[in-house]
């Protein structure tokens, strides 16, 4: 059976290639690998955020040559750079650089390098109203590209209760995008549309958040965000833990063959055109 963990970063200081064997190992088959800020990458221009993105596409093509792993990528440039480069370069430069990032992800996604657009969004940690403002209006541009290519988005937010998921599905309909197009990435067991407003969860694996999803509903991906950090081995979580995770729910009855064909087939081709 099909398992995919929908967002998980690799780096090139890391395990990367063994860490996808881990997964693939544990029973895992699709990965989608999202582009990160890597060490010694330095941002003053839009055009840098190229060394960034093949960084991840030579780190993908590295996991499926050393692998059995169906891996797709994300590429855009990270919202934390708006903060980081808004005293450095101002807010001007700044805003410029991040959205000829997006443009440089959407190309690649046109030339079927990427999958999509991600992650992008706003910073999770308090900024100034000018930065937070800024990155709102750069993640629109994002959305717009994502809508132009035809292609889904992942977003890094703040934590979102109601009011910031019906928020970001105003941003999406204010873009065209389809809000089922927009993924939140490190998602609680928000699966509701009650809760999301239509977007898409794609659910960090807890076992606590995997359970209070598969009680409400199928309508969710499952994601560890593992970061593949030498100093931090198994952060956010392991690489094993999905298909750990999935296969555990079913053998206890939590999860059904329904629900894993739902989470781990029907939504990824449906959210993202995947072939899985």
């Amino acid at each position: 059976m099909p398992i995919l963990d929908d967002h998980l970063h690799l780096d090139p200081r890391g395990r990367n290639v063994e860490s996808l064997r881990e997964f693939e190992k544990a029973g895992g088959t699709h990965v989608i690998l999202c582009n990160m800020p890597y060490k010694g990458t330095r941002i003053k221009t839009g055009s840098d955020f190229r060394v960034q993105y093949r960084t991840t596409l030579d780190l993908a093509e590295r996991c499926r040559k050393g692998t059995g792993v169906k891996v797709y990528v994300m590429l855009g440039p990270y919202p934390g750079h708006v903060p980081w480069l808004w005293e450095e370069l101002g807010p001007e430069k700044t805003v410029q650089a991040m959205r000829e990032g997006m443009e440089i992800a959407a190309q690649l996604v046109t030339e079927g390098e990427a999958l999509g657009i991600g992650e992008i969004g706003r910073p999770h940690f308090p900024v100034s109203t000018e930065i937070w403002d800024a990155s709102n209006e750069i993640l629109k541009h994002g959305m717009k590209l994502a809508k132009e290519v035809g292609c889904a988005v992942q977003l890094h937010t703040e934590s979102a209760g109601p009011e910031v998921w019906k928020e970001l599905a105003g941003f999406a309909d204010s873009t065209g995008l389809p809000r089922e197009k927009l993924v939140k990435h490190y998602s609680g067991p928000a699966i509701l549309e009650s809760e999301n407003f239509g977007l898409f969860p794609s659910v960090l694996s807890s076992k606590d958040n995997i359970k209070a999803a598969a009680e409400k509903g199928s309508r969710f991906m499952m994601e560890t965000d593992f970061l593949d950090d030498p100093r931090r081995p198994g952060a956010v979580f392991a690489p094993a833990t999905v298909p750990k995770r999935t296969k555990a729910m079913l053998e206890t009855g939590i999860f059904t063959d329904d629900l894993v064909a739902k989470v781990h087939g029907e939504w990824p081709r449906k959210v993202y055109g995947m072939d899985i």
